[in-house]
């Protein structure tokens, strides 16, 4: 494989604010309980999952927020006793839709209408199209699909967090049954998909002091022009 040009190649030191802001995150496995997420910034950081990408624009996806300390403790064991899950300011449950059908993509459609004023006859052939992706796939493939928007939704989280200089750790390691059973996700219509804490790290977490491991970028892109 030829050498990458210059279009792939970046600055190692964090040449602009996102690369800085990626080099300075990391997946924070302690952190300091009594430093607190302001309510202002806590809504900001929200309104980035509102507003993520999502296939179609469906966004199959709740979040639950989780502050209660009793509720956290509860749910600690289920996650294998990590510490972030009651030590951090917040931790927030990405939860995917457990099925998406006809009524919910009118109910889309609708919203359109109503917030960019336009006729809903003129998005019938984008209503169709949706409807045609779901009927396209099978239930397990509808899960399947609905949990990768989650995924998407997490990335912008985590990237403005960095931004902000709030510390995130995303957490898979955790027992979703037992989540969604707790946190009555099943009468809502949810399941859990993945989790992320968010607050400050603490002084001593030495994690934060290791750098970051990463493949060479000739490793990680493959140049075909």
């Amino acid at each position: 494989m030829k050498e990458l040009d210059s279009r792939f190649r970046g600055n190692d030191s964090g040449g602009n604010s996102m690369n800085n802001d990626l080099n300075w995150r990391y997946a924070t496995k302690k952190f300091d309980s009594s430093k607190k997420i302001s309510k202002q910034e806590l809504d900001e950081l929200l309104e980035v999952l509102r507003l993520s990408p999502s296939s179609c624009g469906l966004q199959p996806w709740k979040f639950v927020v989780v502050h209660d300390p009793v509720l956290r403790k509860e749910l600690k064991p289920h996650a294998h006793n990590q510490p972030q899950i009651t030590d951090a300011d917040t931790l927030i449950v990405f939860c995917a839709l457990k099925n998406i059908d006809e009524k919910y993509v009118k109910r889309f459609i609708d919203s359109i209408v109503q917030v960019r004023a336009v006729p809903k006859e003129s998005l019938a052939g984008y209503e169709q199209m949706m409807l045609d992706l779901i009927k396209g796939k099978g239930p397990e493939e509808i899960v399947q699909w609905m949990k990768q928007q989650v995924y998407i939704a997490l990335g912008f989280f985590l990237a403005e967090c960095s931004h902000r200089k709030i510390d995130a750790c995303p957490m898979e390691g955790f027992d979703p049954k037992k989540f969604d059973e707790i946190l009555e996700l099943p009468k809502a219509g949810l399941e859990s998909v993945v989790l992320c804490t968010i607050g400050y790290r603490a002084s001593d977490d030495h994690y934060a002091a290791l750098k970051k491991v990463r493949f060479d970028k000739n490793e990680v892109f493959i140049d075909r022009s």
